[in-house]
């Protein structure tokens, strides 16, 4: 990405059931649920949307092959996505093991997002 415009950060977590896709797309959702953007597209080239790079960089405790990366880019409604792997976040205990919420073991994943806009 040539010219780097903003950057969201966002945390998620799926405290039953150790889903990594769950975690991530709460954190990418925490990180741009509450933005609005409206210059964007008198900054973009054309003015187009589509010419909008977003980099999602998510830092993922355990399972980092189990990310399904559509999933991540199906949450950011404009541009070009890329989804970006990389240790990091927490896998703690969540105190207590719910066979019923599909848990398999007693750990919650915490995720962490970064998403980076431009073009």
């Amino acid at each position: 990405m040539e010219n780097l415009l903003f950057i969201e950060t966002g945390t998620g977590v799926d405290v039953h059931g150790q889903d990594v896709n769950i975690a991530s797309e709460r954190a990418v959702m925490h990180a741009i649920h509450t933005n609005s953007m409206p210059g964007m597209k008198k900054i973009l080239p054309d003015g187009d949307l589509d010419k909008m790079k977003v980099h999602v960089k998510l830092g993922i405790p355990l399972d980092q092959e189990k990310l399904d990366h559509y999933r991540i880019k199906q949450l950011i409604p404009y541009g070009t996505v890329t989804v970006e792997v990389l240790p990091g976040g927490m896998a703690t205990t969540s105190g207590i093991f719910l066979e019923d919420q599909q848990d398999k073991n007693d750990l919650m994943y915490i995720v962490n997002a970064v998403v980076e806009v431009g073009y």
